[in-house]
């Protein structure tokens, strides 16, 4: 089953016109029960697509309950409520049948460039001014398309050929997961999963339990503080820890904000059971069982429960920092296990210009690992890739000029936290062009754990053709004006232990790679 739901997702990236998911793998895939229970995911892929996907496809049995499903169907939404946080990403669910019955369902979810409004931002103040939104609907009835729905999507965003051409691409995916499941079934004699999924669910869900059962029992609590878009947030988590369940609440957070930073709950919910899964159960099968003990609340309103029609373009900035609150609780109970605090975010700008946009990923460093350095320029959590430079040009008229390892940008420590990146970009006719900006870590660097340092910070500005240096915020659409060169320092991680216990032979490793780690100072 891993198999097929891997080789889904690698269909969803060969076929996908978004370079995001092309090249950087911002999706999901899996298998999931007739009753919507998620069964399988792919490896390839971000937590808070799957995570949220997995309670995303009980949303769509709602709506369309599964005797009125039939061969051919296609349901897709990019509802932030009903699928992964936010309308740039859309949700495809497609049957399958044997013998005109339903055995499972699978479905994808991928990154789709541009939905209209705004576009992919943070600045927005509500979610009409964000793009087209699309409830649950009918992509495709018995393999019939809903052509109005397609004309619809094709007229409200920017680039038509590449929204519908991932839309497509969902549905490949989920058809290429359909087809190997069903060689699956007739090799081994079978015309269902019934028995088998049960099973597979409640022995994820035993593992994990036992698992939690070795921790001790009790309440952590812990804080952060984060960039936010203008001021900065407290973020807090009580982590609640029984026999059989880990309970997440997250009241006490910042309130909701009149931005596009604000998280709705699935998404909350899956970054925040990923940190836990990242140290707890890491051996378990990720699906609905293993998912099961894991509960997380918070607030409705508030910025990590945000409601209708809170704005939630950039619900990552602050959804991605969840992991690090969550293993600052875990540090309490098992801190050998626990890695410092990374950069988190993704770095994604959105670049601009009259006959372009596209969106890259670039990445800080990791925190410093249990008894490992950080990893350089690496998406923890997202787990997303680097859009490679070359891609980047071909699609744009933007040149980099750098990039290159930040020395000095990981925390000191015994094991020291992993660097960042600095880039530089100008327009090769030097045009003026705007970036959209979702950057975090920059007034609150990645903090260490054990007596670790703090990482570099992360920083924003323009070089202007005079030569001097304009500073950017960290949050916000701002334009880089003809002949401007633009500049991203991605954060360090934190270090983890006391610098001076540093074995010798990592330091003069580090000095001849030129990486020599000085901590937070400005290097």
């Amino acid at each position: 089953m891993l198999a097929i739901v891997e080789e889904q997702a690698q269909t969803l990236m060969r076929t996908a016109f978004s370079t995001v998911v092309r090249e950087a793998g911002d999706l999901s895939a899996g298998l999931f029960t007739p009753r919507g229970e998620m069964l399988a995911q792919a490896v390839t892929g971000t937590p808070g697509h799957v995570n949220a996907m997995a309670a995303a496809v009980g949303q769509f049995l709602q709506v369309r309950p599964l005797p009125q499903w039939r061969a051919g169907d296609v349901m897709l939404t990019n509802d932030p409520w009903h699928g992964t946080g936010h309308l740039n990403d859309f949700t495809v669910v497609t049957p399958v049948f044997v013998e005109q019955r339903c055995i499972a369902l699978f479905a994808s979810t991928s990154h789709i460039a541009d939905v209209g409004g705004r576009g992919f931002g943070p600045d927005a103040n509500d979610l009409f001014e964000e793009g087209l939104q699309i409830p649950i609907s009918m992509l495709f009835d018995a393999g019939q398309l809903n052509d109005t729905l397609m004309a619809i999507v094709r007229a409200n965003v920017r680039d038509p050929v590449v929204a519908e051409g991932d839309l497509y691409s969902l549905c490949a995916c989920n058809d290429a997961g359909a087809k190997a499941l069903l060689h699956l079934l007739q090799d081994f004699g079978l015309k269902s999963l019934a028995g088998i999924d049960e099973h597979i669910l409640a022995t994820s869900a035993r593992a994990m339990q036992a698992q939690i059962a070795q921790l001790e029992a009790g309440v952590y609590t812990h804080q952060t503080v984060i960039d936010g878009y203008r001021n900065p947030l407290t973020l807090r988590c009580a982590m609640t820890i029984s026999a059989t369940q880990i309970q997440l609440d997250f009241a006490g957070s910042a309130g909701a904000s009149r931005f596009g930073i604000n998280v709705p709950l699935p998404y909350t919910q899956a970054y925040a059971s990923f940190g836990v899964r990242c140290v707890v159960g890491g051996d378990v099968p990720n699906n609905a069982g293993s998912l099961q003990p894991i509960e997380v609340l918070a607030p409705a309103g508030s910025l990590l429960a945000a409601i209708r029609p809170s704005a939630v373009s950039a619900r990552h900035a602050i959804g991605q920092m969840l992991p690090d609150l969550v293993l600052g609780c875990l540090a309490q109970v098992i801190p050998d296990r626990v890695p410092a605090e990374g950069a988190s975010c993704i770095w994604n700008p959105v670049f601009r210009g009259d006959d372009f946009v596209i969106n890259p990923i670039y990445n800080g460093g990791t925190g410093a690992r249990a008894g490992k350095d950080g990893l350089a320029t690496t998406a923890f959590p997202s787990g997303v890739r680097t859009t490679p430079t070359e891609i980047n040009e071909a699609t744009s008229p933007l040149v980099t000029w750098v990039k290159e390892y930040r020395p000095g940008s990981g925390g000191a420590g015994e094991f020291r936290g992993g660097l960042g990146q600095r880039l530089e970009f100008t327009h090769q006719a030097a045009k003026a062009f705007t970036v959209s900006k979702m950057f975090d870590r920059i007034d609150h660097p990645a903090a260490g754990r054990q007596g670790g340092e703090p990482g570099a910070p992360g920083r924003v500005f323009v070089i202007t053709p005079d030569g001097s240096r304009v500073t950017l915020k960290g949050k916000g659409v701002e334009t880089v004006a003809n002949g401007a060169r633009l500049v991203l320092e991605t954060p360090g991680g934190g270090g983890s232990g006391d610098p001076q216990a540093r074995l010798e032979s990592a330091r003069l490793r580090d000095a001849l790679a030129g990486i020599e780690s000085t901590g937070p100072a400005d290097v």
